[in-house]
């Protein structure tokens, strides 16, 4: 069995003149991928890999994770192939993962997470929000053969401040 953990960008600021790859994230998307660090901690076991896109605003939100997770920054590696926004070179991506990782979370950008959630996962999100994540289960040994699967749950951050 193999599991994937999407989790998208933190909000980030359109504040500063920078290319969007090097767009930070706002206070508010440092907050709320706070909250949802913590809970994915308190339920869910640590990814056998990580892996970011390069964009400031997706590796930020992958640093904060890795602080809740007491790991360093060499506990993640960064994609340019995250990079994505359609979802194709992600999908791509996972495909190629080495199969002694049977589970892998990955920080990226929608529509991308949004789409993968919803081609792979079995429970449809309209809109997978920034710092939201999302796990999806696959009954299949190697990445290759990546198909539909389970959603195991996903995590919004709106819901965590009820």
């Amino acid at each position: 069995m193999k599991s994937i953990t999407l989790v998208r960008h933190g909000k980030s600021s359109w504040e500063f003149s920078v290319s969007d790859a090097l767009r930070p994230l706002k206070n508010r998307g440092v907050k709320d991928a706070k909250l949802v660090a913590d809970q994915y901690n308190r339920f869910s076991e640590l990814p056998k890999m990580i892996y970011s896109s390069p964009a400031v605003r997706a590796f930020s939100t992958c640093k904060i994770f890795l602080e809740a997770f007491n790991l360093t920054e060499d506990s993640v590696s960064v994609k340019d192939d995250l990079y994505d926004f359609g979802g194709e070179s992600v999908v791509n991506f996972i495909k190629k993962l080495p199969n002694d990782y049977d589970s892998v979370m990955l920080f990226g950008h929608n529509h991308a997470f949004t789409s993968i959630a919803n081609i792979f996962g079995d429970k449809f999100i309209d809109n997978l929000p920034t710092s939201g994540l999302v796990k999806l289960n696959f009954e299949i040994y190697d990445w290759y053969d990546l198909k539909k699967g389970t959603t195991e749950f996903i995590i919004i951050p709106k819901d965590l401040k009820k």
